[in-house]
């Protein structure tokens, strides 16, 4: 049964488990770690959870593929929930480990353009080995496998580490932004401050085809807070787009602007409408808002019934 289970990132002490638990939600549900973002993804497809936390994105990094890639090619899911969570570092060694004795360490592999700067400062002659996870690589030095990993600092505790490091990041204001996935369902109700993701392919390859369809979303005043391109696996150039937008699918700048990409498209992919974790409310652009889009159709169909 999937009621009451979530899976995550996993294993357990890693950021993904960290940004899970700041959802009230969490405290009711069972909280099962996966060892890849498409395990915890198709536990979602398959009945077995009602739904999954996985990153997408990083605000040094960029897009988290995987994730994209999953929502994008897999079978569907949609967004009901997003978590943005700042990110700091914490060097985790074995008890009585020094600087000195740092030879090796691991992490996930968006951690390593993260501590950059901060490995070469402090250990340079450091050879990095990515891990699955932060807390993969904690588990990893718990086993004398690796001298250091770089993982959040709550992780120390779950593997029987000391922290001999912490608050190491390269970008001061660094962070990580977390999905909460479930089936496909009817989206929330708009909360006034909400953000849509879509994915499109267009239909041919010419000059300004990526400029066609953009416009869809400028004519209608919709700004885009993400845009990524993906590779489609069907050849070199042949890519589609995966987007975040401000706004509701129930507002009518933002549906019609998805209408006009299904017409324009090969394929959209709907991937949900749900409340942005910053609380930020769009500005909406004059002539682009529900009332005046209501009072123009009103219009249209006076000209049509003609003078009377």
């Amino acid at each position: 049964m999937s009621a009451g289970r979530y899976t995550y990132l996993g294993p357990e002490g890693t950021f993904t488990e960290a940004a899970l638990r700041t959802l009230p939600e969490a405290a009711t549900r069972e909280l099962v770690p996966m060892v890849s973002v498409p395990a915890a993804l198709d536990a979602v497809r398959d009945g077995t959870a009602e739904g999954a936390l996985v990153p997408i994105e990083n605000s040094v990094e960029g897009g988290i593929t995987t994730t994209l890639d999953e929502l994008a090619f897999g079978r569907p899911l949609v967004i009901h929930r997003e978590v943005l969570l700042p990110i700091a570092f914490a060097l985790l060694v074995r008890p009585g480990t020094g600087l000195t004795g740092v030879k090796t360490v691991t992490g996930h592999p968006a951690a390593q353009a993260q501590v950059r700067q901060w490995l070469s400062r402090h250990l340079p002659g450091a050879v990095w080995e990515s891990a699955a996870s932060n807390a993969d690589g904690a588990r990893l030095v718990q086993e004398g496998r690796y001298d250091g990993a770089f993982a959040g600092e709550f992780a120390a505790a779950v593997y029987g580490l000391e922290p001999l490091a912490t608050g190491i990041h390269d970008a001061s204001n660094a962070a990580t932004r977390f999905v909460l996935v479930g089936r496909p369902a009817r989206p929330a109700a708009p909360t006034g401050a909400d953000k849509t993701s879509a994915v499109f392919w267009p239909r041919d390859d010419h000059p300004g085809a990526l400029l066609d369809l953009l416009q869809e979303f400028a004519v209608r005043g919709v700004n885009l807070t993400r845009i990524e391109s993906r590779p489609t696996g069907q050849g070199l150039g042949r890519y589609c787009f995966s987007v975040d937008a401000e706004g509701h699918l129930t507002d009518r700048r933002v549906g019609e602007t998805l209408m006009g990409l299904h017409r324009r498209c090969l394929k959209v992919r709907f991937l949900g409408s749900y409340p942005r974790a910053d609380g930020a409310a769009p500005k909406v652009a004059r002539g682009t808002g529900d009332e005046e889009f209501a009072e123009a159709a009103d219009w249209l169909t006076r000209m049509l019934d003609g003078p009377g």
